[in-house]
Order: C-alpha cells, then structure tokens, then sequence
C-alpha cells in the first residue's frame, strides 16, 4: 500500500502545488485559465499526436478495451440522467450532473498516473480512454443540453454546433493527424519528433499544476456560495462522487473481467481510467452555459481528494 501510494503522490503533489501557488496568489487569477489553455491547445494535443503517430495499430484498435471502459461511461451517464430526470431536473442540468458522475479525468491524471504505473505500454489504452471520454461523451452531453435550452426548431443548429465544436477541438484533431501519419507509415523528422517530445513532456505536469488551480479558486467559489444549496445539495454531490469513484469502476470491471475476460493488463488499465475522479470538463461546460457549475465544481474538488485514497487503494490490489 506504502509503494503504491509513493507512486501517486508525486502526481497529487504537483496538484497541491498549483493549489498553494494559487492560494498564496504566486500566480494570479489568470493563471488557471492560461495554464489550461497551453495545457488543451499546445501541449496536451502534442503528447496525443507523439503517442498516436508512433503508435502500433494493435495497440489502438482494441475493441474489448474501448467496450468496457465505454460500457462503464455510458452505464453511469444513462442512471445519473435518469435518476435526475425523474427527481425533475430539468434535461440540461440532468447532463451537466450525468457528465459529473461519469468523466474521468483521463487526461489531466490519467497519462501521468498510468505512465507511472504501467509505463509506456498501457499510453495507448490511456489515449483511447481520453478520446471516448473528453470527445465522445463530451459531445453527447453537449447535444443533451442544447436539446433541453433550445426549440425543436433548431435542432439542425444543435447537430451544426456540435459537429463544428468537435471539429475545432485539438484534442480530437490531434489524434486523427498522429492516426493519418501510423496509417502512412512514414517517420517524422528527427527534429519534429524533439520538439513534440519537448512540447509533449509539459503535458503532465502542466495539466496538474492547472487542476491544482483551478481546485484552489473553486475553494473560495464553495466558501463564497456556502449555505446556498446545502441539503439537497450536499446529498446530489455526495451521490454524484460515490457513482464517480465506486460505481463506475465497478461496472467497468463487472464488463472487461466476468463478461469479456480481458487480459489482467488491459482490465486493469480500464478500471483504473474509470477510478479516475471527475475532470474539469464537465466544471468547463457547466460555467458556459450557467448550469449547476457551483455543484460540478464541488464535485470535481471533493473526488480529486478523495480519489488519492480510492485511487491508491485500487493500485494496491493484485494486478493479476
């Protein structure tokens, strides 16, 4: 439990810098969203594009993988939607909280966790997580909240924005130009290769340095709204987490073991992506469009912290 727990505690240590950084106003209020965005435009897209481009095929396309982690995904997104839709929330917040209880962190902790504890073998299983969660649910979450704010008569526009959205996004596009240059077969210059290995590299500790940010200025968001939606609130995000950190790891292991009896790594790999706490997409979206982002924010702090415990519990267990 010791050795498992040193493994992770550098990644949640740079958390915790970004979060003293921000809190002892080392670096401003502009920070979080400056550091994001070299993070999501620069950095991030660069580590997909290294990992793809030199990616074997195999490594890719592994449908007993990508089933079960999805199978995990779409199983506590579906109950979470439900579950708020008959509670009488309405379809955009039901999303917003069905996102919450089902977006792994792929990306911010996920390459840095599984690099360090599986290595570079597991990185496209990890690219693959990243691609279903911040691409494909994020777009189906997105579609669900435009359908619940917008007229049936726009529904056209709702598909046009989604498309475009997608389009636009380097976390899909830098991945599909890696993709085109694997399918090729061609190698890339010796000097583009550096550079994407320098750019690539700033990824990790970037990408937490910002969560640390950006977990600091929620703090006083929390403060500043506390007792605003106590009771009920508190019992949506205690339950929002819980689903996040114990639910969907288990129905993805309940998928990739007893159902699709995947390799102990491959299984393994799924279950920790799933374990992950809730990333800050959903807190992105949900601040966009002014729909539960003080909830998402909560829930996005309170399963970061927890998740060192729940996280390092499951590395402790047997891989095999």
């Amino acid at each position: 439990m010791l050795s498992n727990l040193l493994i992770v505690l550098p990644i949640f240590a740079l958390i915790l810098t970004g979060w003293v950084a921000r809190r002892c106003n080392a670096l401003g209020p502009n920070a979080t969203r400056e550091v994001n965005r070299l993070v999501v435009y620069l950095a991030l897209p660069a580590l997909l594009f290294d990992i793809m481009s030199k990616a074997d095929p195999a490594e890719i396309w592994q449908p007993g993988f990508i089933l079960a982690f999805s199978a995990g995904c779409a199983a506590i997104f579906a109950l979470t939607l439900l579950i708020r839709l008959r509670q009488g929330c309405d379809l955009a917040d039901a999303a917003i909280d069905a996102l919450n209880a089902s977006y792994a962190n792929t990306g911010f902790i996920g390459f840095p966790l599984v690099l360090a504890v599986l290595g570079n073998a597991a990185m496209g299983a990890t690219l693959v997580a990243t691609i279903v969660t911040v691409c494909v649910l994020f777009a189906i979450a997105i579609v669900l909240i435009e359908s619940g704010l917008q007229s049936g008569a726009r529904r056209r526009d709702i598909v046009r924005k989604t498309l475009v959205s997608l389009l636009k996004n380097p976390l899909l596009v830098a991945p599909a130009l890696g993709a085109a240059v694997m399918l090729s077969g061609l190698r890339l210059p010796e000097t583009l290769d550096t550079y994407l290995g320098l750019l690539g590299g700033a990824a990790a500790p970037c990408a937490l340095v910002a969560l640390g940010l950006f977990l600091a200025e929620n703090t006083e968001r929390s403060r500043a709204g506390a007792g605003s939606s106590a009771g009920s609130g508190s019992a949506v995000q205690s339950a929002l987490v819980l689903l996040k950190l114990v639910a969907q790891p288990a129905v993805t292991w309940v998928v990739a073991v007893p159902v699709l009896g995947l390799s102990s790594t491959l299984a393994y790999t799924a279950v920790l992506l799933a374990a992950l706490p809730t990333g800050t997409g959903p807190f992105m979206l949900a601040q966009f469009y002014q729909r539960e982002a003080l909830l998402t924010g909560r829930v996005v702090l309170i399963s970061t912290v927890l998740s060192l415990v729940t996280v390092s519990t499951f590395l402790s267990l047997p891989l095999g």
